[in-house]
């Protein structure tokens, strides 16, 4: 049986390293935890947070996907994106929806 989610993968192209860390950092508060040695070698970045873990692994013909895209709950959502147009047409929720530096979608949820 599933227990729980260890991360979520999601795609970049290569060298955007540095513009990631500024987002998934800088904006969704995560940090940066080091990759195995091996892994390291091709390149991406992972993050952590309570309860989440997100790797950018390396895809020389990245495109972002349309619709494909991970929720992250929040605690204060206009804190984590403010001026960002808030729907709440997920019930219970008020969400928004951003990209990431290389265009990945993320959702980000806060419960009311």
């Amino acid at each position: 049986m599933i227990r729980g989610i260890h991360h979520v993968q999601l795609a970049a192209p290569r060298g955007s390293e540095p513009e990631l860390r500024g987002f998934y950092e800088g904006v969704l508060g995560l940090r940066e935890v080091p990759k195995p040695p091996e892994l390291a070698k091709r390149g991406g970045v992972w993050f952590r947070g309570e309860g989440v873990e997100v790797h950018l692994g390396i895809e020389d013909d990245f495109r972002p996907a349309r619709k494909a895209h991970p929720a992250f709950l929040v605690d204060d959502l206009d804190a984590c994106a403010p001026g960002a147009p808030v729907d709440e047409l997920f019930p219970g929720c008020r969400r928004v929806y951003l990209s990431d530096p290389v265009g990945n979608r993320i959702e980000l949820l806060q419960v009311v």
